[in-house]
């Protein structure tokens, strides 16, 4: 059985003479949290709604868990969905909503399911609630919860967190971390933040394009990369450029930053990281901070 969940091999979608998405492809590992990426126009709505099957590629090829998902009920059982602007309905009690759906996906105990995915997303107490009465943040939560109904193997999220307050998005980020490997997740979201921390891989579309797909460490260049933040002292980059397996030191930041790329595939990153501050430290310069790698989001900028 392949280990790939989700496959799209150059995946075009016209709207008439408009081409949203163009010659796409990228692959998703079983178990995997893939993070999807781009500015507003760049085709990453329109992707996911293919990948979702509510729409279909105009060409190429597009298969979820071996399915195609143009098919009538290819996707059935299959795939959770979290749309973005997710409307449930407003005069039914979030209960008899939950156990609606999980009859339509025909679950052999859809009420108990409800009940189950209402707990694992912390409200269980809005079972006779009327949906229209929850707040933003419990809509969405429970919006989620008909995504997890059934654990399916693919679980979809668009922009998961907006709008929700810290605490509430800190929730959903969790029932997020414990879902991935035990269904593959694709992620949508303009938070950069959020995904660098949740996603094991990532796609970047722009203007209809793939312009990068890769993990989230060779995407921010953790493997390759680190800075130093220094509070105090001078940083003699030339010495550092001298420690073995150091390409390029360089000081940013008035001297406050030290941005450091190595050859990992020669030296292991972590004697490179060890010897770097020690340096530092013998040349008497005071050392706040050390992280791998860029941020997602200046990668993102310099993509797109």
């Amino acid at each position: 059985m392949s280990d790939v969940a989700i496959e799209l091999s150059h995946v075009t979608k016209h709207f008439g003479p408009k081409v949203a998405v163009n010659d796409v492809s990228f692959s998703v590992q079983q178990g995997q949290c893939y993070g999807l990426i781009g500015p507003n126009g760049a085709g990453k709505t329109t992707t996911f709604s293919m990948m979702c099957g509510f729409l279909h590629p105009t060409a190429g090829l597009l298969r979820i868990m071996g399915e195609d998902p143009s098919k009538p009920g290819a996707l059935k059982g299959k795939v959770g969905v979290l749309p973005q602007d997710a409307i449930l309905p407003a005069t039914w009690p979030v209960g008899a909503f939950l156990t609606y759906l999980g009859s339509l996906s025909d679950l052999p105990r859809p009420e108990a399911e409800a009940r189950a995915v209402l707990e694992r997303v912390g409200l269980p107490e809005v079972w006779g609630v009327q949906c229209g009465a929850l707040s933003h943040g419990m809509a969405k939560r429970v919006a989620m919860a008909q995504a997890l109904m059934g654990s399916p193997p693919v679980v979809m999220l668009d922009e998961p967190t907006a709008g929700l307050d810290p605490k509430i998005a800190a929730t959903v980020r969790q029932i997020i971390r414990e879902t991935r490997g035990k269904a593959t997740l694709v992620v949508s979201s303009h938070n950069l933040q959020e995904l660098e921390e949740l996603c094991d891989a990532t796609a970047v579309l722009d203007k209809g394009r793939l312009v990068a797909a890769s993990s989230m460490e060779e995407m921010t260049g953790a493997a390759a990369e680190f800075r130093v933040q220094v509070a105090k002292g001078f940083v003699p980059a030339d010495d550092v450029k001298a420690i073995d397996g150091v390409v390029s030191a360089e000081t940013l930041n008035d001297g406050k930053l030290l941005s450091v790329r190595f050859d990992g595939a020669r030296v292991a990153p972590e004697v490179v990281i060890t010897a770097t501050p020690k340096l530092l430290v013998s040349r008497d310069v005071l050392v706040l901070s050390v992280s791998r790698g860029k941020r997602l989001e200046e990668r993102v900028l310099q993509l797109t």
